[in-house]
Protein backbone atom coordinates (compact mmCIF):
# COMPACT_ATOMS: atom_id res chain seq x y z
CA UNK A 1 0.00 0.00 0.00
CA UNK A 2 2.95 2.24 0.30
CA UNK A 3 4.22 1.75 -2.79
CA UNK A 4 0.60 1.99 -4.25
CA UNK A 5 0.15 5.76 -2.12
CA UNK A 6 3.03 6.87 -3.37
CA UNK A 7 2.55 6.81 -6.82
CA UNK A 8 -1.18 6.59 -7.63
CA UNK A 9 -3.29 9.42 -9.22
CA UNK A 10 -6.89 10.49 -8.36
CA UNK A 11 -8.46 8.57 -11.03
CA UNK A 12 -7.12 5.14 -9.96
CA UNK A 13 -7.95 5.39 -7.24
CA UNK A 14 -11.63 6.17 -7.48
CA UNK A 15 -11.61 3.13 -9.87
CA UNK A 16 -10.26 0.73 -7.27
CA UNK A 17 -12.69 1.65 -4.64
CA UNK A 18 -15.83 1.13 -7.42
CA UNK A 19 -14.71 -2.72 -7.58
CA UNK A 20 -13.89 -3.11 -3.76
CA UNK A 21 -17.26 -2.51 -3.67
CA UNK A 22 -19.13 -4.93 -6.18
CA UNK A 23 -16.55 -7.68 -5.68
CA UNK A 24 -15.61 -10.01 -2.43
CA UNK A 25 -12.64 -10.74 -3.75
CA UNK A 26 -10.81 -7.58 -5.25
CA UNK A 27 -8.43 -8.20 -8.56
CA UNK A 28 -4.90 -8.20 -8.18
CA UNK A 29 -3.57 -5.11 -9.20
CA UNK A 30 -0.20 -5.61 -10.58
CA UNK A 31 1.52 -2.21 -9.03
CA UNK A 32 2.80 -0.14 -12.31
CA UNK A 33 6.53 -0.07 -12.77
CA UNK A 34 8.30 3.11 -11.08
CA UNK A 35 9.29 5.80 -13.00
CA UNK A 36 12.36 6.54 -14.44
CA UNK A 37 14.78 8.52 -12.07
CA UNK A 38 14.37 11.68 -13.35
CA UNK A 39 17.43 14.17 -13.82
CA UNK A 40 17.58 16.32 -10.78
CA UNK A 41 18.37 20.26 -12.43
CA UNK A 42 20.97 21.46 -10.83
CA UNK A 43 20.42 25.15 -11.04
CA UNK A 44 23.95 27.34 -10.14
CA UNK A 45 23.71 30.28 -7.99
CA UNK A 46 26.17 32.84 -8.64
CA UNK A 47 28.96 33.73 -6.40
CA UNK A 48 28.02 36.48 -3.81
CA UNK A 49 30.13 39.12 -4.66
CA UNK A 50 32.87 40.01 -1.81
CA UNK A 51 31.11 43.07 -0.23
CA UNK A 52 33.66 45.75 -0.48
CA UNK A 53 34.93 47.70 2.77
CA UNK A 54 35.25 51.29 2.46
CA UNK A 55 38.54 52.72 3.88
CA UNK A 56 39.56 54.21 6.70
CA UNK A 57 41.45 56.73 5.72
CA UNK A 58 41.77 58.18 9.59
CA UNK A 59 42.11 54.64 10.73
CA UNK A 60 45.24 54.82 8.25
CA UNK A 61 47.07 57.92 9.14
CA UNK A 62 46.73 57.27 13.17
CA UNK A 63 48.53 53.83 12.19
CA UNK A 64 51.52 55.73 9.95
CA UNK A 65 51.21 57.89 13.32
CA UNK A 66 51.98 54.81 15.39
CA UNK A 67 55.15 53.91 12.91
CA UNK A 68 56.56 57.42 13.00
CA UNK A 69 56.64 57.71 17.29
CA UNK A 70 57.87 53.98 17.81
CA UNK A 71 60.69 54.59 15.33
CA UNK A 72 61.56 58.01 17.73
CA UNK A 73 61.31 55.59 20.62
CA UNK A 74 63.99 53.09 19.00
CA UNK A 75 65.92 56.13 18.15
CA UNK A 76 65.40 57.46 21.41
CA UNK A 77 66.41 54.67 23.32
CA UNK A 78 69.84 54.23 21.01
CA UNK A 79 70.46 58.00 22.38
CA UNK A 80 70.05 59.46 19.22
CA UNK A 81 68.39 62.55 20.11
CA UNK A 82 67.75 64.02 16.41
CA UNK A 83 66.74 61.03 14.66
CA UNK A 84 64.62 60.47 17.20
CA UNK A 85 63.16 64.14 17.30
CA UNK A 86 62.23 64.43 13.72
CA UNK A 87 60.27 61.07 13.92
CA UNK A 88 58.62 63.05 16.61
CA UNK A 89 58.07 65.60 14.02
CA UNK A 90 56.77 63.63 11.65
CA UNK A 91 53.93 61.55 13.40
CA UNK A 92 52.68 65.35 14.61
CA UNK A 93 53.19 66.31 11.30
CA UNK A 94 50.93 63.72 9.92
CA UNK A 95 47.91 64.71 12.68
CA UNK A 96 48.52 68.09 11.52
CA UNK A 97 48.34 67.62 7.72
CA UNK A 98 44.89 65.73 8.07
CA UNK A 99 42.10 67.22 5.86
CA UNK A 100 39.98 70.17 8.42
CA UNK A 101 43.50 69.55 10.57
CA UNK A 102 43.57 67.35 13.76
CA UNK A 103 40.45 68.30 15.48
CA UNK A 104 37.88 67.49 12.48
CA UNK A 105 37.62 64.25 14.37
CA UNK A 106 37.36 63.10 18.16
CA UNK A 107 39.85 59.95 17.37
CA UNK A 108 42.44 62.83 15.69
CA UNK A 109 42.19 65.25 18.02
CA UNK A 110 42.59 62.14 20.77
CA UNK A 111 45.90 61.16 19.27
CA UNK A 112 47.07 64.58 18.99
CA UNK A 113 46.91 65.26 22.78
CA UNK A 114 48.34 61.83 23.85
CA UNK A 115 51.26 62.25 21.02
CA UNK A 116 51.94 65.22 22.77
CA UNK A 117 51.89 64.22 26.63
CA UNK A 118 53.68 60.96 25.02
CA UNK A 119 56.87 63.43 23.51
CA UNK A 120 56.68 65.41 26.88
CA UNK A 121 57.25 62.32 29.02
CA UNK A 122 59.98 60.99 26.69
CA UNK A 123 61.54 64.28 26.72
CA UNK A 124 61.85 65.29 30.19
CA UNK A 125 63.67 61.11 30.84
CA UNK A 126 65.40 61.60 27.96
CA UNK A 127 66.86 64.90 28.96
CA UNK A 128 67.58 64.19 32.88
CA UNK A 129 70.23 62.16 31.44
CA UNK A 130 72.16 65.18 29.96
CA UNK A 131 70.62 67.78 32.48
CA UNK A 132 73.77 68.57 34.25
CA UNK A 133 73.14 66.78 37.07
CA UNK A 134 73.83 63.29 36.24
CA UNK A 135 77.36 62.63 37.17
CA UNK A 136 78.94 59.53 35.12
CA UNK A 137 79.20 56.41 36.33
CA UNK A 138 82.58 55.28 38.07
CA UNK A 139 84.49 51.71 38.72
CA UNK A 140 85.42 51.12 42.01
CA UNK A 141 89.18 51.57 42.73
CA UNK A 142 90.82 47.75 42.76
CA UNK A 143 93.21 48.45 45.24
CA UNK A 144 91.00 47.58 48.28
CA UNK A 145 89.87 44.46 46.55
CA UNK A 146 93.03 43.90 46.34
CA UNK A 147 94.94 44.43 49.46
CA UNK A 148 91.58 42.01 50.76
CA UNK A 149 92.83 39.22 49.13
CA UNK A 150 94.58 36.95 51.57
CA UNK A 151 98.01 36.66 50.97
CA UNK A 152 99.86 33.86 53.54
CA UNK A 153 102.44 35.61 55.64
CA UNK A 154 104.89 32.75 56.32
CA UNK A 155 103.65 30.16 53.53
CA UNK A 156 106.78 30.35 51.14
CA UNK A 157 106.17 30.58 47.39
CA UNK A 158 106.64 27.35 45.27
CA UNK A 159 110.39 26.56 44.74
CA UNK A 160 108.91 26.63 40.77
CA UNK A 161 108.24 30.62 41.04
CA UNK A 162 111.04 31.04 42.02
CA UNK A 163 113.07 29.49 39.36
CA UNK A 164 110.32 30.39 36.85
CA UNK A 165 110.62 34.66 38.23
CA UNK A 166 114.28 34.06 38.44
CA UNK A 167 114.86 32.97 34.74
CA UNK A 168 112.75 35.72 33.64
CA UNK A 169 114.40 37.98 35.22
CA UNK A 170 117.32 37.04 33.31
CA UNK A 171 116.08 37.59 30.08
CA UNK A 172 113.38 40.09 30.28
CA UNK A 173 115.12 43.64 30.70
CA UNK A 174 113.62 45.74 33.41
CA UNK A 175 114.66 49.24 34.81
CA UNK A 176 113.34 48.82 38.02
CA UNK A 177 115.19 46.67 40.34
CA UNK A 178 113.18 43.64 41.08
CA UNK A 179 114.05 41.53 44.03
CA UNK A 180 113.21 37.73 44.11
CA UNK A 181 112.22 37.68 47.67
CA UNK A 182 108.87 35.76 49.59
CA UNK A 183 106.46 39.00 49.16
CA UNK A 184 107.21 39.50 45.69
CA UNK A 185 106.80 35.56 44.40
CA UNK A 186 103.34 35.60 46.65
CA UNK A 187 101.90 38.16 44.53
CA UNK A 188 103.56 36.45 41.40
CA UNK A 189 101.46 33.23 42.44
CA UNK A 190 98.65 34.75 43.84
CA UNK A 191 98.13 36.63 39.96
CA UNK A 192 98.44 33.77 38.75
CA UNK A 193 95.69 32.04 40.81
CA UNK A 194 93.30 34.09 43.03
CA UNK A 195 93.20 37.23 41.14
CA UNK A 196 93.95 35.63 37.79
CA UNK A 197 90.98 37.40 36.34
CA UNK A 198 91.48 40.55 37.57
CA UNK A 199 95.61 40.30 36.13
CA UNK A 200 93.83 39.62 32.44
CA UNK A 201 91.19 42.60 32.76
CA UNK A 202 94.07 44.78 33.77
CA UNK A 203 96.43 43.58 30.93
CA UNK A 204 93.72 43.99 28.16
CA UNK A 205 92.68 47.61 29.16
CA UNK A 206 96.75 48.30 29.37
CA UNK A 207 97.00 47.56 26.06
CA UNK A 208 95.53 50.96 24.77
CA UNK A 209 97.33 52.73 27.40
CA UNK A 210 100.81 51.78 28.28
CA UNK A 211 102.24 52.60 24.57
CA UNK A 212 100.95 56.54 25.41
CA UNK A 213 102.28 56.26 28.61
CA UNK A 214 106.17 54.10 27.81
CA UNK A 215 106.17 57.84 25.17
CA UNK A 216 105.71 59.80 27.94
CA UNK A 217 107.34 58.52 30.71
CA UNK A 218 110.42 57.73 28.29
CA UNK A 219 110.19 61.81 27.50
CA UNK A 220 110.95 62.68 31.01
CA UNK A 221 113.49 59.86 31.57
CA UNK A 222 112.08 57.76 33.67
CA UNK A 223 112.10 54.20 34.05
CA UNK A 224 109.39 52.49 31.91
CA UNK A 225 108.53 49.83 34.12
CA UNK A 226 106.62 52.64 36.04
CA UNK A 227 103.91 52.46 32.85
CA UNK A 228 102.35 49.50 34.73
CA UNK A 229 101.68 51.27 38.16
CA UNK A 230 98.45 51.55 37.19
CA UNK A 231 98.03 47.86 36.35
CA UNK A 232 97.58 48.08 40.28
CA UNK A 233 96.41 51.12 40.79
CA UNK A 234 92.93 51.36 38.76
CA UNK A 235 93.01 48.32 36.66
CA UNK A 236 94.20 50.91 33.59
CA UNK A 237 90.46 52.43 34.73
CA UNK A 238 89.95 55.96 33.73
CA UNK A 239 86.81 56.21 35.80
CA UNK A 240 88.20 54.17 38.90
CA UNK A 241 87.59 55.90 41.89
CA UNK A 242 88.15 54.91 45.72
CA UNK A 243 86.76 55.41 48.65
CA UNK A 244 89.22 58.61 49.47
CA UNK A 245 88.19 59.78 46.33
CA UNK A 246 91.29 58.74 44.20
CA UNK A 247 90.34 59.14 40.81
CA UNK A 248 91.48 57.60 37.39
CA UNK A 249 94.48 55.14 36.03
CA UNK A 250 96.97 56.83 38.46
CA UNK A 251 94.44 57.57 41.42
CA UNK A 252 94.90 61.30 42.36
CA UNK A 253 93.28 62.64 45.69
CA UNK A 254 91.78 65.98 44.92
CA UNK A 255 94.34 67.83 46.61
CA UNK A 256 97.63 66.22 44.44
CA UNK A 257 95.80 65.97 41.37
CA UNK A 258 95.32 70.12 41.43
CA UNK A 259 98.96 70.45 42.87
CA UNK A 260 99.96 68.43 40.01
CA UNK A 261 97.66 70.62 37.54
CA UNK A 262 94.84 68.42 36.94
CA UNK A 263 91.57 70.69 37.29
CA UNK A 264 88.38 69.32 38.56
CA UNK A 265 85.37 71.38 37.79
CA UNK A 266 81.64 70.31 38.00
CA UNK A 267 81.77 69.69 34.10
CA UNK A 268 85.35 68.11 33.93
CA UNK A 269 88.12 65.71 36.41
CA UNK A 270 91.47 65.34 34.55
CA UNK A 271 92.67 62.99 36.73
CA UNK A 272 90.28 60.57 34.46
CA UNK A 273 92.20 62.31 31.48
CA UNK A 274 94.39 59.48 30.60
CA UNK A 275 97.47 61.73 29.04
CA UNK A 276 96.75 64.45 31.21
CA UNK A 277 97.14 62.28 34.14
CA UNK A 278 100.05 60.68 32.78
CA UNK A 279 101.89 63.70 32.44
CA UNK A 280 101.00 64.82 36.32
CA UNK A 281 102.31 61.19 37.41
CA UNK A 282 105.04 61.65 35.42
CA UNK A 283 105.98 65.20 37.41
CA UNK A 284 104.76 63.49 40.98
CA UNK A 285 106.74 60.41 40.27
CA UNK A 286 109.97 62.39 39.26
CA UNK A 287 109.69 64.90 42.96
CA UNK A 288 109.23 61.48 44.58
CA UNK A 289 112.39 60.13 43.09
CA UNK A 290 114.18 63.48 44.01
CA UNK A 291 113.23 63.73 47.64
CA UNK A 292 114.06 59.86 48.34
CA UNK A 293 117.29 59.84 46.67
CA UNK A 294 116.58 57.98 43.62
CA UNK A 295 115.09 54.80 45.19
CA UNK A 296 112.24 53.85 43.58
CA UNK A 297 110.67 51.64 46.45
CA UNK A 298 110.84 54.53 48.81
CA UNK A 299 109.49 56.90 45.94
CA UNK A 300 106.50 54.14 45.05
CA UNK A 301 105.80 53.70 49.06
CA UNK A 302 105.77 57.45 49.02
CA UNK A 303 102.95 57.65 46.02
CA UNK A 304 100.85 55.09 48.27
CA UNK A 305 100.96 56.56 51.55
CA UNK A 306 102.21 60.02 50.99
CA UNK A 307 105.74 61.28 51.75
CA UNK A 308 105.04 62.76 54.93
CA UNK A 309 104.10 59.69 55.90
CA UNK A 310 106.89 57.88 54.54
CA UNK A 311 108.94 60.43 56.69
CA UNK A 312 108.03 60.32 59.26
CA UNK A 313 108.16 56.46 59.40
CA UNK A 314 111.85 56.38 58.66
CA UNK A 315 113.20 59.19 60.79
CA UNK A 316 110.86 56.74 64.09
CA UNK A 317 112.74 53.31 62.39
CA UNK A 318 115.98 55.30 61.57
CA UNK A 319 115.82 52.99 58.50
CA UNK A 320 116.20 54.05 54.97
CA UNK A 321 115.68 50.81 53.00
CA UNK A 322 111.88 49.59 52.33
CA UNK A 323 112.37 45.90 52.71
CA UNK A 324 113.76 46.75 56.58
CA UNK A 325 111.18 49.20 57.15
CA UNK A 326 108.24 46.99 56.11
CA UNK A 327 109.61 43.42 57.97
CA UNK A 328 108.07 44.64 60.63
CA UNK A 329 103.99 46.27 61.07
CA UNK A 330 105.14 49.34 63.66
CA UNK A 331 105.73 51.83 60.89
CA UNK A 332 103.92 51.61 58.02
CA UNK A 333 100.13 50.78 57.09
CA UNK A 334 99.85 47.24 55.92
CA UNK A 335 98.14 49.35 52.22
CA UNK A 336 101.80 50.23 52.06
CA UNK A 337 103.90 47.35 52.64
CA UNK A 338 102.40 45.38 50.09
CA UNK A 339 101.79 47.89 47.75
CA UNK A 340 105.15 47.95 46.23
CA UNK A 341 105.92 43.95 46.20
CA UNK A 342 102.70 44.12 44.19
CA UNK A 343 103.38 46.73 41.46
CA UNK A 344 106.47 44.79 41.40
CA UNK A 345 105.16 41.43 40.88
CA UNK A 346 102.85 43.20 38.34
CA UNK A 347 105.43 44.58 36.45
CA UNK A 348 107.33 41.30 36.16
CA UNK A 349 103.87 39.85 34.62
CA UNK A 350 103.28 42.22 32.49
CA UNK A 351 106.42 42.39 30.91
CA UNK A 352 106.50 38.86 29.94
CA UNK A 353 102.84 37.73 30.18
CA UNK A 354 102.91 34.30 27.87
CA UNK A 355 105.77 33.53 30.47
CA UNK A 356 103.19 32.96 33.02
CA UNK A 357 100.52 31.83 31.19
CA UNK A 358 98.65 34.93 29.99
CA UNK A 359 98.07 35.98 26.96
CA UNK A 360 98.83 39.46 26.25
CA UNK A 361 97.07 41.32 23.39
CA UNK A 362 99.18 43.64 20.93
CA UNK A 363 99.53 47.66 21.59
CA UNK A 364 96.75 49.28 20.66
CA UNK A 365 97.34 52.95 21.09
CA UNK A 366 93.91 55.12 21.03
CA UNK A 367 93.30 56.77 17.40
CA UNK A 368 91.16 60.08 17.85
CA UNK A 369 90.45 63.26 16.39
CA UNK A 370 89.84 66.24 18.35
CA UNK A 371 87.04 69.16 17.39
CA UNK A 372 86.21 72.37 19.40
CA UNK A 373 82.79 72.44 19.95
CA UNK A 374 81.28 76.13 20.49
CA UNK A 375 79.06 75.29 23.60
CA UNK A 376 77.77 72.51 26.17
CA UNK A 377 76.42 69.64 23.82
CA UNK A 378 74.74 66.26 24.88
CA UNK A 379 77.20 63.47 23.82
CA UNK A 380 74.18 61.62 21.89
CA UNK A 381 73.90 64.01 19.74
CA UNK A 382 77.80 64.33 18.90
CA UNK A 383 77.65 59.89 19.10
CA UNK A 384 74.73 59.89 16.54
CA UNK A 385 76.76 62.31 14.03
CA UNK A 386 79.72 60.05 14.07
CA UNK A 387 77.46 56.85 13.87
CA UNK A 388 78.95 55.37 17.22
CA UNK A 389 77.48 54.31 20.19
CA UNK A 390 77.29 57.10 23.18
CA UNK A 391 79.49 55.04 25.22
CA UNK A 392 82.34 55.32 22.67
CA UNK A 393 82.33 58.89 23.01
CA UNK A 394 82.67 58.68 26.81
CA UNK A 395 85.24 56.44 26.39
CA UNK A 396 87.11 58.61 24.38
CA UNK A 397 86.17 61.38 26.61
CA UNK A 398 86.47 60.08 30.02
CA UNK A 399 87.50 63.13 32.12
CA UNK A 400 84.02 64.49 31.15
CA UNK A 401 81.84 64.16 34.68
CA UNK A 402 78.45 64.81 33.09
CA UNK A 403 76.61 63.80 29.57
CA UNK A 404 77.31 67.04 28.41
CA UNK A 405 80.41 69.19 27.28
CA UNK A 406 81.40 71.78 29.31
CA UNK A 407 80.04 75.32 28.70
CA UNK A 408 81.67 77.32 26.34
CA UNK A 409 83.93 75.76 23.70
CA UNK A 410 85.84 72.46 24.30
CA UNK A 411 88.27 70.49 22.88
CA UNK A 412 86.44 66.79 21.95
CA UNK A 413 88.29 63.32 21.00
CA UNK A 414 86.02 61.72 18.13
CA UNK A 415 86.61 58.58 16.50
CA UNK A 416 89.06 58.80 13.83
CA UNK A 417 87.87 59.92 10.60
CA UNK A 418 84.68 62.07 11.96
CA UNK A 419 86.41 65.26 13.20
CA UNK A 420 85.13 66.94 9.43
CA UNK A 421 81.59 65.18 9.91
CA UNK A 422 80.71 66.43 13.28
CA UNK A 423 82.75 70.35 12.25
CA UNK A 424 80.01 70.20 9.44
CA UNK A 425 76.98 69.39 11.35
CA UNK A 426 78.03 71.94 14.00
CA UNK A 427 77.60 74.82 11.24
CA UNK A 428 74.03 73.88 10.27
CA UNK A 429 72.96 72.57 14.12
CA UNK A 430 69.24 73.20 15.47
CA UNK A 431 70.33 75.73 18.60
CA UNK A 432 68.03 73.06 20.31
CA UNK A 433 71.22 70.62 20.68
CA UNK A 434 73.28 72.71 22.33
CA UNK A 435 71.99 72.26 26.40
CA UNK A 436 71.01 75.06 28.24
CA UNK A 437 71.77 75.83 31.60
CA UNK A 438 69.85 78.52 33.79
CA UNK A 439 72.06 81.44 35.09
CA UNK A 440 71.14 83.60 38.14
CA UNK A 441 72.26 87.16 39.18
CA UNK A 442 72.70 86.88 43.33
CA UNK A 443 70.65 89.71 44.83
CA UNK A 444 71.70 91.53 47.93
CA UNK A 445 70.60 89.15 50.92
CA UNK A 446 71.00 86.04 48.79
CA UNK A 447 72.52 83.09 50.41
CA UNK A 448 73.82 79.13 48.66
CA UNK A 449 70.74 77.33 50.86
CA UNK A 450 68.31 80.27 49.70
CA UNK A 451 69.20 80.34 46.27
CA UNK A 452 69.05 76.19 46.16
CA UNK A 453 65.73 76.70 47.21
CA UNK A 454 64.85 79.02 44.92
CA UNK A 455 65.85 76.95 42.65
CA UNK A 456 65.16 73.38 43.92
CA UNK A 457 68.50 72.20 44.03
CA UNK A 458 70.47 70.52 46.78
CA UNK A 459 72.68 73.21 47.94
CA UNK A 460 76.12 70.72 47.49
CA UNK A 461 75.28 70.84 44.12
CA UNK A 462 74.71 73.88 43.60
CA UNK A 463 78.52 74.91 45.43
CA UNK A 464 79.65 72.64 43.08
CA UNK A 465 78.63 73.28 40.16
CA UNK A 466 80.23 77.16 40.98
CA UNK A 467 83.14 75.83 42.35
CA UNK A 468 82.28 76.96 45.44
CA UNK A 469 82.23 75.63 48.81
CA UNK A 470 78.92 75.01 50.99
CA UNK A 471 80.15 78.17 53.46
CA UNK A 472 80.80 80.55 50.95
CA UNK A 473 79.32 84.04 50.75
CA UNK A 474 77.53 85.30 47.64
CA UNK A 475 77.80 88.84 46.69
CA UNK A 476 75.15 90.75 44.93
CA UNK A 477 75.59 90.70 41.10
CA UNK A 478 77.33 87.68 41.25
CA UNK A 479 76.22 85.06 38.73
CA UNK A 480 75.55 81.85 39.39
CA UNK A 481 75.37 78.94 36.95
CA UNK A 482 72.23 76.70 37.69
CA UNK A 483 72.38 73.41 35.92
CA UNK A 484 68.68 73.24 34.39
CA UNK A 485 65.54 71.65 34.88
CA UNK A 486 65.09 69.04 32.35
CA UNK A 487 61.18 69.58 32.08
CA UNK A 488 62.08 73.19 31.31
CA UNK A 489 64.69 72.25 28.20
CA UNK A 490 64.00 72.34 24.50
CA UNK A 491 61.56 70.04 23.65
CA UNK A 492 62.20 66.82 21.81
CA UNK A 493 59.34 68.23 19.19
CA UNK A 494 61.07 71.47 17.15
CA UNK A 495 58.32 71.65 14.48
CA UNK A 496 55.81 74.70 14.70
CA UNK A 497 52.72 72.91 15.46
CA UNK A 498 49.97 74.62 16.56
CA UNK A 499 48.29 73.51 19.30
CA UNK A 500 44.50 71.93 19.92
CA UNK A 501 43.30 74.02 22.59
CA UNK A 502 40.84 71.70 25.28
CA UNK A 503 38.80 73.57 27.45
CA UNK A 504 40.19 72.88 31.12
CA UNK A 505 37.77 70.85 33.45
CA UNK A 506 35.46 73.55 35.77
CA UNK A 507 36.92 73.22 39.27
CA UNK A 508 34.68 74.28 42.20
CA UNK A 509 34.86 77.89 43.27
CA UNK A 510 36.55 80.66 40.94
CA UNK A 511 37.91 80.34 38.23
CA UNK A 512 41.88 81.47 38.39
CA UNK A 513 42.51 83.80 35.62
CA UNK A 514 45.61 82.69 33.42
CA UNK A 515 49.27 83.80 34.27
CA UNK A 516 50.66 86.17 30.97
CA UNK A 517 53.57 87.45 30.22
CA UNK A 518 54.88 90.81 28.33
CA UNK A 519 57.57 89.94 25.71
CA UNK A 520 60.70 91.80 26.26
CA UNK A 521 63.58 92.75 24.34
CA UNK A 522 65.92 89.59 24.41
CA UNK A 523 63.22 87.22 25.12
CA UNK A 524 62.86 84.03 23.14
CA UNK A 525 60.26 80.90 24.00
CA UNK A 526 63.17 79.21 25.60
CA UNK A 527 63.84 81.91 28.26
CA UNK A 528 60.61 82.49 29.21
CA UNK A 529 59.71 78.69 29.72
CA UNK A 530 62.83 78.46 31.77
CA UNK A 531 61.56 81.28 33.90
CA UNK A 532 57.95 80.32 34.36
CA UNK A 533 59.08 76.54 34.92
CA UNK A 534 57.26 75.46 32.01
CA UNK A 535 58.58 74.31 28.37
CA UNK A 536 58.31 75.44 24.75
CA UNK A 537 56.30 73.26 23.50
CA UNK A 538 53.93 73.80 26.45
CA UNK A 539 53.88 78.03 25.67
CA UNK A 540 52.86 77.08 21.59
CA UNK A 541 50.09 74.71 23.01
CA UNK A 542 48.73 77.64 25.25
CA UNK A 543 49.24 80.31 22.23
CA UNK A 544 48.54 78.38 19.27
CA UNK A 545 51.98 79.45 18.35
CA UNK A 546 53.10 78.29 14.72
CA UNK A 547 57.07 78.99 14.77
CA UNK A 548 59.46 79.97 17.75
CA UNK A 549 58.97 83.76 16.65
CA UNK A 550 58.04 85.82 19.24
CA UNK A 551 57.68 90.16 18.81
CA UNK A 552 58.19 92.55 21.91
CA UNK A 553 54.64 93.47 23.39
CA UNK A 554 53.43 90.37 22.49
CA UNK A 555 50.95 89.40 25.45
CA UNK A 556 51.50 85.30 26.18
CA UNK A 557 49.78 82.92 28.22
CA UNK A 558 52.31 81.14 30.36
CA UNK A 559 50.59 79.30 32.86
CA UNK A 560 46.45 78.41 33.19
Amino acid sequence: MTVLRRFATPATLLMSAALAGCAAHPPVVTPPAPPASLPVAVVEQPAAAPIAIAPDPIAERLSAVDKEFATGQSELEQGHLVSAREAFDRAVDLLLAAPNGARSDTRLESAYERLLDQITALEASALREGDGFTETRSEPSPLEALLATPVPDNAAPAATTSQKVTADLAQTPHDLPIPVNNKVLSYVELFQGNLREFMENGLLRGARYVPMIQDVFRAEGLPLDLAYVPLIESAFQPTALSRASAKGLWQFIPGTGQENGLHQTWFIDDRSDPEKATHAAAQYLKSLSDEFGGDWNLALASYNAGPGTLERAMKRSKLTDYWDLTSTSKYLPKETREYVPMILAAIVIAKNPTHYGFEMPPPASMTFEKVTVPDAIDLRVIAEWTGVSVDEIRDLNPELRRATTPLGQHELKVPFGTAAAVEARLVTADPTVFVKFNTYSVQSGDTLSSVARRFKVKVADLAQSNQLRTTSKLQAGQTLMIPRDPVAAAPLTSSAHPAIQTPPAPTAGAAKAPTTYRVKSGDTLSSIARQFDTTVLDLKRLNQLSSDTIVVGDKLTVKR
